[in-house]
């Protein structure tokens, strides 16, 4: 079967012929219609995630939405650690499969289901009760923090505050449901964000140290609980925090991620997240490829979520590139990949 390899580290994969994947009795093979690529798929392909890595070669790629030989399609996590989803055909378990509407858009789906699934279980699973609390979501202009924007919204939270680095993203997330923006890069305005019960972290390192401290200085009863939630480290791997943070203010710091959900996290939650995705909910801009093109499109980190198809699925395919052009018909948002 045609598949991304990683034969090197250091390297992108690269497209060519891989074994099939047989499945065990347990396991169902899937024929993959999509599957996108995200900074967790390049961690695990250039080894530096803190999970373990695969004896190479191996095909990369966590999740993905595919057919399953009686024909049902669903999407699916990867738990093989030489068969990931970046390839003409992979193997899960059963229960890492869950079933989608028949109409549902493959691409959109394998596009959403990872930024989505991101805040949807950090507020779901570690946050507790959400409505009518006040949700600071800090990395709101990448794709998980835009989806987390609209999640918190939609669960009730009585005030939503987006902080990003880049200006134009971050005064467009007002339409999908924040009711603060405000420029990482803006002192005086870090220096006046209103307060939060819950901030949803999606970048670690300095920006959320000093978010932290305006937060917790700036608090009239440091007594109230602040719960922290850790889901990303795109600005850093390590935060300096001052001890007395944690022993004079209602601070409590928890991690949203593998290792820290359980199974039966997702299976509880994930179906309620693909009712939601497949009915246009939290939708997220994506480019669809060919999986021939991986190699040269590995680090592509545009605004829109890279998704690749096999050759047989990624002709004529059209892309949504706009978080709103499904609602508007496409218009001028659509690009046809030949």
């Amino acid at each position: 079967m045609k598949a991304a390899i990683v034969t090197h580290l250091d390297q992108a994969p690269i497209y060519g012929d891989f074994p099939a994947p047989k499945p065990a009795p347990e396991e169902a093979l899937i024929s993959v219609l999509a599957s996108s690529v995200n900074q967790r798929v390049r961690s695990q392909a250039d080894g530096s995630h803190y999970t373990k890595t695969p004896e190479l070669p191996f095909v990369p790629g966590l999740d993905g939405v595919g057919r399953t030989s009686d024909g049902q399609l669903v999407y699916f996590l990867t738990r093989d650690p030489k068969f990931g989803a970046l390839a003409e055909q992979t193997v899960t378990q059963q229960q890492l499969m869950f079933p989608l509407p028949e109409d549902a858009d493959p691409a959109q789906i394998a596009a959403s289901v990872n930024p989505a699934m991101a805040g949807w279980m950090a507020l779901h699973i570690k946050a507790g009760q959400v409505v009518g609390k006040r949700v600071l979501v800090l990395g709101a202009t990448g794709a998980a923090g835009t989806a987390a924007v609209q999640i918190a919204k939609t669960m009730g939270a009585s005030h939503v505050a987006a902080v990003g680095r880049n200006p134009d993203k971050v005064a467009a997330l007002s339409d999908l449901g924040a009711d603060t923006t405000v420029q990482l890069d803006d002192n005086i305005a870090l220096a006046a964000l209103p307060p939060a019960d819950i901030v949803l972290d999606f970048l670690w390192g300095a920006p959320s140290a000093t978010v932290m401290m305006t937060l917790l200085k700036a608090r009239r009863d440091h007594a109230v609980k602040l719960i922290w939630i850790e889901i990303g480290g795109a600005a850093g791997p390590t935060l300096s925090l001052p001890a007395a943070a944690l022993r004079s203010t209602g601070l409590t710091l928890v991690g949203s991620g593998q290792g820290s959900l359980t199974l039966a996290d997702y299976q509880r939650e994930l179906p309620a997240l693909f009712t939601a995705l497949a009915a246009g909910k939290f939708v997220t801009p994506t480019t669809v490829l060919s999986l021939s093109q991986v190699h040269d499109h590995w680090q592509d980190r545009g605004a829109a979520r890279i998704v690749f198809q096999p050759i047989a699925h990624a002709k004529g395919v059209l892309v949504c590139e706009n978080a709103f052009c499904h609602d508007r018909g496409f218009h001028d948002s659509e690009k046809r990949i030949k």
